[in-house]
């Protein structure tokens, strides 16, 4: 957990430095004049749009964890999943590993066994954003070239876990490998939980499910920049949310701080939009959305471990 709360904390601290960079260049006063101007009868309606995203993602999570025959309940299955919120600020939000850690500490699952649940989350994310980007990128003929290259790596991800003798021949080669071979059966575990998740029946309703819940985040982002009387429609706005969001994870950032900011902000000053405006808009989808998400994992996690902080104190003692 210390390893935790210090990526944590160093996420936080860079994520100052991007808005406060982002404040200098949108120019302080004209960024606070055009947050005046914002309709801030919109945040609950955002935080809302924010909710069903998270819901939608938990019913994922929750079906992933009945594919694999773990049963955690409806009530410790949510601690856990938004308890993994907190981790939305490391890369690829590969912190979200704290979730595997937490069900190994309640109900004694493997890590091997359900860390994979984590990798099909991202996969199954990447997809629905890759089909809502594509759709914009081929309208408006921008960033098609990123979009086909995270699409071909993915599909390629799913292509590989879906052939078994591929997956066994690689790790029959592995085997002879000293170092490798004391890790194999783990290995066996990891893809045994993937091969199950990336199956064409659970892919494809996995990936629906993931573009409801892209599909709430993105019509929050539209409501934003439509407070601004920007013209940009729904589908436009989609686009530069799932866009940014793809290049802000490629770019392996925290939290894609940064690279997602700058990215939203300079596709909607290509669409005419006021620095100053332009850069609010960004401030306020990323505090109701990845920011959002970080306070709820902070308070869930707090739950957590007020219920089950003793059992998992006494699983590390027995451990050591």
């Amino acid at each position: 957990m210390k390893k935790f709360n210090k990526q944590i904390l160093a996420s936080i601290f860079f994520g100052i430095c991007v808005y406060l960079a982002l404040t200098i260049y949108g120019n302080f006063n004209s960024v606070a004049k055009a947050f005046a101007n914002f309709n801030w009868f919109f945040i609950p309606v955002l935080l809302l749009l924010s909710l069903l995203n998270y819901f939608f993602r938990f019913l994922k999570w929750d079906y992933y964890l009945a594919l694999l025959g773990i049963k955690a309940g409806k009530k410790l299955s949510a601690l856990v999943f938004f308890s993994g919120f907190i981790m939305a600020i490391t890369p690829m939000k590969a912190g979200e590993l704290l979730k595997s850690y937490l069900l190994k500490q309640t109900i004694n699952e493997p890590i091997t066994k359900t860390a994979p649940i984590i990798f099909a989350e991202r996969v199954t994310d990447f997809l629905s954003l890759i089909i809502i980007g594509a759709v914009g990128g081929i309208i408006y003929n921008y960033g098609l070239n990123l979009i086909l290259l995270v699409s071909v790596f993915f599909v390629l991800i799913v292509i590989v876990i879906s052939n078994r003798n591929l997956c066994f021949y690689i790790f029959h080669k592995l085997e002879r490998i000293s170092f490798v071979k004391k890790y194999i059966e783990k290995l066996y575990n990891l893809y045994e939980s993937s091969y199950t998740m990336f199956r064409i029946k659970p892919l494809f309703l996995m990936i629906v499910v993931s573009l409801f819940s892209w599909f709430f985040e993105c019509f929050g982002f539209f409501l934003i920049v439509y407070s601004f009387n920007s013209g940009i429609t729904l589908l436009n706005a989609s686009f530069i949310y799932a866009f940014s969001t793809i290049f802000g994870a490629v770019t392996m950032l925290p939290g894609g701080l940064g690279a997602t900011e700058g990215s939203l902000t300079f596709l909607l000053l290509e669409r005419g939009f006021a620095k100053e405006s332009a850069v609010a808009s960004t401030f306020i989808v990323r505090v109701v959305t990845l920011w959002f998400a970080v306070i709820i994992g902070i308070v869930v996690l707090f739950l957590f471990q007020k219920k089950f902080g003793n059992l998992i104190y006494e699983e590390q003692n027995k451990e050591k």
